[in-house]
């Protein structure tokens, strides 16, 4: 009997492998329009019940309707660690190799892919789900979902086997809570004490801050929770790579994201295009997201010349941080680089993050010519 039961659900996971790729081939469209909101959720389980009826007969209709939604409109193999709030982080490594952060600690998910083609059908999958093209010309790329789950935002990373060492897709998730964290649950988390989180919401409002630290460090998470402590006579403009700084209730709080590319749609945004656009807007408050190239020097230009900024950038200590965003500031500009380092006084809270706390917090103080550096003075 356990070898009939096993039997019966590979042959209903073959047909379900055989329906999700017809409609990543040929019904390509209806799953694109159901994406668009051209066809609601419900005109397209009709369609598909009817091609099942057409295509699958004798298949237990009915059943395979219900895997197709929940595949559809989950993620598969993946649905319960998304949905899972103690994960952070997916790896797909390979089909049979999925590893997740779970409370800050990496381990094995215990899930996997049934094959390599599974897995692989599952990648196109997402990928025309989400309107990525994932052709030789584009074997790298960085989409977010920001649709499909009531809780979590879903940053994604994929790298094709043209440009990895192995044969299969790399897949990872990044989870960003909807509902993200406010100063007094990073207070009770342990991020900051009572006596920080004021010290910090006081300097934001005077001055530019600058956040730092390594990869899942918090540096976003903190971001996220004194940006919504501004007052609402504010207004605030968000330029950001992917969908991460969202708001829950400021009523002048402004978000773009970057439009990437690729090899058949040349059109493109940048967050350097998005900042210099931010710099003719009438806001009081400029932030971005995450520093990664020549949106420094635009980021620089609007806080040297009395915008409030913030933003995040990869850095080892708060003291080094500056040196970093001169070296992004310097991929388009003319100044030297004392000049920029002068420009950088401006930046008064440089704040160091590492494994979800508070670690380091600097006061700018303004430029040395002599020693020609800022002058900073630790505060925390």
């Amino acid at each position: 009997m356990d070898k009939i039961k096993t039997e019966q659900i590979a042959v209903g996971r073959d047909l379900l492998q055989e329906l999700v790729n017809d409609y990543t081939t040929q019904k390509q469209q209806s799953l694109m329009q159901m994406k668009k909101g051209q066809l609601s959720k419900e005109a397209f389980l009709a369609e598909a019940a009817s091609h099942i009826a057409a295509y699958y007969p004798s298949e237990g209709g009915q059943k395979l309707l219900d895997a197709f939604e929940q595949y559809i409109f989950g993620y598969s193999r993946l649905s319960g660690l998304i949905d899972d709030r103690t994960v952070s982080d997916i790896r797909v490594v390979s089909y049979d190799n999925i590893r997740i952060k779970k409370r800050g600690q990496r381990m094995d998910a215990n899930v996997k892919f049934a094959s390599p083609r599974e897995y692989r059908q599952f990648i196109d999958y997402i990928a025309a789900r989400n309107q990525v093209n994932i052709s030789n010309l584009n074997a790298i790329q960085r989409f977010t979902d920001n649709e499909s789950h009531p809780d979590f935002i879903l940053r994604f990373t994929l790298s094709m086997p043209l440009v990895n060492t192995y044969s299969e897709p790399y897949l990872c998730i990044r989870k960003i809570p909807r509902n993200f964290p406010q100063m007094k649950e990073l207070i009770c988390q342990g991020m900051l004490d009572q006596d920080t989180a004021e010290l910090l919401i006081g300097r934001f409002r005077q001055g530019s801050t600058l956040i730092c630290g390594g990869n899942s460090s918090g540096k976003t998470t903190l971001l996220n929770a004194l940006k919504e402590t501004l007052p609402d006579d504010m207004a605030v403009l968000v330029a950001q790579q992917a969908d991460e700084l969202t708001t829950m209730h400021h009523p002048d709080m402004m978000f773009l994201h970057s439009l990437p590319g690729t090899g058949e749609q040349q059109i493109s945004y940048d967050l350097e295009h998005i900042s210099i656009a931010g710099l003719t807007m009438d806001v009081d408050f400029f932030i971005i997201g995450e520093v990664k190239g020549a949106e420094a020097l635009y980021l620089l230009n609007a806080a040297y010349t009395g915008q409030t900024c913030a933003a995040t950038i990869h850095a080892p200590s708060a003291d080094r941080a500056p040196d970093k965003l001169v070296d992004y500031a310097m991929y388009r500009s003319r100044y030297s680089r004392d000049e920029l380092m002068k420009m950088l006084d401006c930046f008064e809270t440089l704040v160091f993050m590492e494994h979800f706390r508070v670690k380091e917090i600097y006061a700018c103080k303004g430029w040395d010519p002599k020693k020609r550096s800022l002058i900073c003075e630790k505060i925390l």
